[in-house]
């Protein structure tokens, strides 16, 4: 390959196949240089159009390349001067010097002991009473009952799934099972769909696991249980966003650990705060779109996280609880992604793809652990219902899973273009709306804790949902009461139409 005078780094050793998706293995080939070190923080990138030329490829497969690595924080742009590796810090060197090849294949002696210690049949723990506190004290978001109203927040457009598509091939799957079916099946769930998942997270997250890595789940929450009953004692700290996703709160509390919140700004989870934290051994964060403000991890926390849990032996909880929603560009590459050190557990569901009444998520996990997590599963329930992981598996293979989610994420994007467009203007108290680039829901602040409260009572009161921001942060929280207020939308869940008329409801009823 001949190397262009004008390019300030050596594009020697690219290799790329276009089987494989040309922009995609450009993208992956650079950010792999960024984290190992051979493209430093700083260097000048070459243009496009010069890249291409020495790729012989289209500028089309460099642009989309480089879009992808302006999202993830790999490049910055300097107005009037072209592009560069954007500077991190922790600098990729603190963390390794290998690429990554999937998740770590190790375990820790101390960790391990833990894991045979909490498989055991025979240990029952009780409810610790930091778990009892939670539950009395701060309750969960009401899990709203009937019909998806506008602006329900952490449903997908149920009206969007093909449901006639579904019922031919559940049909299709209980007219003639295979009798090798019909019995106690894997705890980890059906092989089939394992390898599937593992299939679609490589190619579409960059995840570069295996399908015995996987562990098929009813939901996402029963993936964070595992986590916090497998890897967490009573009495030991774990970190949580504050504000964030209080059912998972109350799944480490009822492992017994005492939770605490690290606070969010506007580049997600802050890790030096969590520095702070003595003794913490585990943090659930949301890196692709925090879970309840919307903001997205940047790259630089996402080195600083993984240089923390690489340097303290901690476990990371990846919730990727609606990442297959963004709106410009592919989705971002999860944390685990990253991961080189074999730190990081990954939570996936197709509860915000299809609906949360499916009841089927999965986990990624280290493959040392693998079989601690599979024998914990089938102790608590023995298998999952294998017509619905059938189905889905052939719903995958078929081509219809891809498919349908290029429909919702075109849908998704409609109806929060309705939201912010028709958004009533010059409500007292209410602070900007959000750039929502990403998720099912945004979040708009407050100027009170009671004027929160009075926004929320009324916009019930003219039968439209409306969250409090306030409901998700810890109770013990250092921060001003009035500093958490605010409201969280959902705007997937009702069509345009709908989103336009809840809007003029609002706008009478908050004016």
């Amino acid at each position: 390959m001949i190397t262009s005078p004008a390019l300030p780094f050596d594009p020697a050793g690219i290799q790329l196949d276009a089987g494989r998706g040309l922009s995609r293995e450009l993208y992956q080939a650079l950010r792999a240089r960024v984290l190992d070190g051979r493209l430093a923080s700083g260097t000048r990138m070459p243009a496009s159009r010069d890249l291409a030329r020495a790729l012989s490829v289209s500028r089309n497969t460099v642009v989309r390349a480089y879009d992808q690595l302006y999202a993830e924080g790999f490049l910055q742009g300097r107005v009037g001067d072209g592009t560069y590796v954007a500077r991190l810090e922790p600098t990729p060197e603190k963390l390794s010097t290998k690429l990554s090849t999937g998740l770590y294949r190790g375990l820790s002696t101390a960790l391990s002991t833990k894991l045979i210690k909490n498989t055991g049949i025979s240990s029952s723990k009780v409810i610790h009473s930091e778990a009892l506190k939670l539950l009395a004290e701060h309750h969960l978001s009401p899990l709203r009952s009937g019909p998806p109203r506008a602006f329900r927040v952490g449903v997908p457009a149920f009206d969007l799934f093909p449901f006639a598509t579904w019922a031919k091939l559940y049909a299709d799957f209980w007219r003639d099972p295979e009798p090798a079916l019909l019995g106690y099946g894997d705890p980890a769930g059906d092989p089939d769909l394992r390898a599937l998942i593992a299939a679609y997270l490589r190619s579409s997250r960059g995840l570069n696991c295996s399908a015995e890595q996987i562990l098929i789940t009813t939901g996402a929450q029963e993936a964070i249980g595992l986590c916090a009953q497998l890897l967490v004692n009573a009495g030991d700290t774990v970190a949580v966003e504050n504000p964030g996703y209080r059912a998972a709160g109350h799944a480490f509390a009822n492992a017994g650990a005492a939770l605490r919140g690290i606070p969010v700004d506007e580049e997600g989870l802050v890790c030096g705060a969590l520095e702070q934290v003595q003794g913490c051994r585990m943090v659930y964060v949301t890196p692709a779109h925090q879970y309840p403000t919307g903001v997205t991890l940047s790259l630089a926390r996402r080195l600083a996280l993984l240089e923390w849990a690489e340097r303290n032996e901690g476990w990371i909880v990846e919730d990727d609880y609606d990442g297959e929603y963004r709106y410009s560009g592919a989705p971002l590459a999860p944390l685990a992604a990253l991961d080189r050190s074999g730190r990081v557990l990954y939570v996936g569901t197709f509860g915000k793809v299809a609906f949360p009444a499916l009841r089927l998520g999965y986990l990624v996990v280290p493959p040392a652990m693998v079989e601690a997590f599979s024998r914990k599963r089938g102790v608590a329930l023995r298998h999952s219902e294998i017509g619905v992981q059938r189905v889905m598996a052939r719903f995958i293979a078929d081509g219809h899973f891809q498919r349908h989610i290029r429909r919702m994420r075109r849908a998704a994007l409609a109806r929060r273009n309705a939201l912010l467009d028709n958004w009533p203007d010059g409500i007292a108290g209410m602070g900007k709306l959000p750039t929502v680039s990403a998720g099912l829901h945004l979040t708009i602040p407050v100027q009170t804790l009671a004027r929160e409260q009075e926004l929320v009572t009324k916009a019930e009161e003219v039968g439209v949902e409306v969250n409090a921001l306030s409901h998700y942060w810890l109770g013990d929280s250092d921060e001003p009461v009035d500093n958490r207020a605010g409201l969280v939308l959902g705007f997937a869940a009702v069509d345009e139409a709908a989103t336009v008329a809840a809007l003029a409801c609002l706008r009478n009823a908050w004016r």
